[in-house]
């Protein structure tokens, strides 16, 4: 399956509607746009397996480019378009991009980008300009939207392309990058199988068709960023079914009520920060839209605070699928509305490859008691260019971890705890932040929480909140008390934040995890000017 199906079949319908403009690529546009990216990297020299990068906002012309990409058997890299230039730099480098696209509303960060060589022969990568002869830069960079020194225009570059398929059409992959929580971010690639169009393995694809009921000319909500692995590769499952995909060009939690009843959404996927903020919406506003359409609501990215899910089934009717994965492929579990309300907190029952839960010295721990989650089976990937990361994530039997940390019931249901990095370890006591951060949005003054563990003298770590308030004048000593309150009447004492910082900078990344890296810069070396308790 392939979006040319669709265009030759149906070649006005809508493939691609952005929410906020309300611009549309039909199918029959859809198929001819990204031909031209297909032509325009073969006339770049791009050969199947070599790579293109975009940095690019959600836009109609990302998914232009991850088609092309995906019909000249390219690996495709989405860059994070909120990264520095150095950590662009690093990621453009590292996975060989041949072929660079950012738009005119990222120019500031493109032109601090490591300025490659002078122009080379189409298809020839040019040297570092630092001389380093391992590192090389794209044979071309182009700017969508206008240009500025050292771009060119995409535009022109695509204009006087043919709008038919290349001749040697085969099915490429992407490669996005992990979250880098620890040390630099890594590629995670899969093998490029050079099958025919049509013939990629496409999982979420399949589960939207045959567990979640999408049909040809369904309508599919995205509110994510399309850099993320989640948003990138369902929508172009959409595709792949003859859906509708609305893009949003960035989340807002009312806008995202409108469209689903303006253009009638079947299918959505959220992530629990979503969540959180459509259900402190005003109730006047929740009850504004008729959201009668929406037959199935994905959710996924991070552990969804159970009173919250509880409160959107109560709302939506139970339309949530969740699923629980990563970007490599290791292994998923799934679980239904229905299913969940039986075992709430659970991610479900696996759906691909079989989970274990294992302890330090790697043995398998008994029902009920946590430990760090590993899968036997899933898809085939490995960290591009670093066989030391691939092989620490895999065992000697052959199951492969992310470093999540959960627990599986009597009856195979899977939970999740946190993440093996995040654990806080005060006086010899293991705790998960993801417990306590689940606890704290659901206060009203409080639009989200981070949990870090902090140096202590005398227990090794301690607990400390960072509130992200929903208003800026309400963080302060005051709601440091009623939390530490809150936290107290809810949650063992030695769980419960011993001081809080107050930011208004937002908390997680647009796929809602947690920023740590920053975070643990920011607020991870001292207790915090908030105590839970007057001094």
């Amino acid at each position: 399956m392939h979006p040319g199906i669709f265009a030759a079949k149906d070649p006005h319908r809508p493939a691609v509607v952005m929410g906020g403009s309300g611009a549309v690529v039909t199918y029959a546009e859809l198929e001819a746009r990204s031909n031209r990216v297909a032509r325009l990297a073969r006339d770049c020299g791009l050969k199947p397996g070599d790579g293109l990068a975009a940095i690019v906002e959600n836009r109609p012309e990302m998914l232009d480019l991850a088609w092309g990409a995906q019909r000249s058997g390219l690996q495709f890299t989405a860059v994070n378009s909120h990264l520095t230039a150095e950590e662009t730099d690093y990621i453009v480098a590292d996975c060989g991009a041949r072929l660079l696209v950012t738009t005119s509303l990222l120019a500031d960060l493109a032109a601090r980008l490591t300025d490659p060589a002078p122009p080379s022969p189409a298809g020839q990568y040019r040297a570092d300009p630092g001389g380093d002869p391992s590192r090389t830069g794209p044979a071309r960079r182009l700017m969508i939207g206008g240009t500025i020194p050292g771009w060119e225009s995409y535009e022109d570059a695509v204009a006087g392309l043919p709008p038919d398929p290349i001749p040697d059409e085969c099915e490429g992959d992407f490669m996005l990058y992990s979250s880098g929580t620890t040390g630099r971010p890594k590629g995670i690639r899969r093998p490029l199988t050079g099958a025919p169009l049509g013939e990629y393995p496409d999982h979420p694809g399949h589960w939207l068709r045959e567990l979640l009921g999408l049909r040809e000319g369904d309508v599919y909500l995205s509110p994510a960023p399309l850099y993320h692995a989640a948003p990138l590769a369902w929508s172009m499952g959409c595709h792949r079914s003859g859906a509708t995909v609305v893009v949003m060009e960035r989340f807002d939690a009312e806008q995202a009520l409108c469209l689903i009843e303006r253009y009638q959404v079947t299918h959505s996927q959220w992530v629990p920060t979503m969540f959180v903020r459509l259900l402190k919406l005003p109730g006047s506003t929740r009850t504004r839209y008729d959201l009668s359409s929406l037959r199935c609501a994905v959710h996924a990215a991070a552990p969804c605070p159970v009173p919250v899910k509880r409160a959107m089934i109560d709302w939506w009717g139970p339309v949530l699928f969740e699923y629980y994965s990563m970007t490599e492929g290791f292994g998923t579990s799934a679980i239904i509305s229905q299913e969940w309300l039986r075992k709430p907190g659970s991610v479900g029952r696996p759906l691909m490859g079989a989970p274990h839960i294992l302890d330090d010295d790697g043995r398998e721990l008994p029902v009920g008691e946590p430990g760090v989650i590993w899968f036997e089976g899933g898809s085939p990937t490995h960290y591009h260019s670093d066989p030391g990361k691939t092989a620490a994530a895999t065992n000697a039997r052959g199951w492969r971890t992310v470093g999540d940390v959960g627990y599986l019931d009597e009856d195979g249901y899977l939970f999740l705890t946190d993440r093996a990095s995040r654990l806080i370890i005060s006086g010899g006591v293991n705790i998960y932040p993801q417990e306590i951060e689940n606890l704290l949005v659901l206060r009203p003054e409080v639009l989200d929480a981070a949990v870090l563990g902090v140096p202590d003298p005398e227990m090794g770590q301690q607990v400390k909140a960072v509130i992200q308030p929903a208003s800026p004048e309400i963080g302060g000593q005051a709601l440091a008390v009623r939390l530490a309150e809150y936290c107290r009447a809810h949650l063992a004492g030695f769980k419960c934040p011993r001081s809080f910082e107050f930011t208004a900078q937002e908390l997680r990344t647009p796929v809602g995890k947690i920023r740590q890296g920053p975070l643990r810069e920011q607020f991870g070396a001292r207790p915090g000017p908030y105590r839970a308790a007057p001094e």
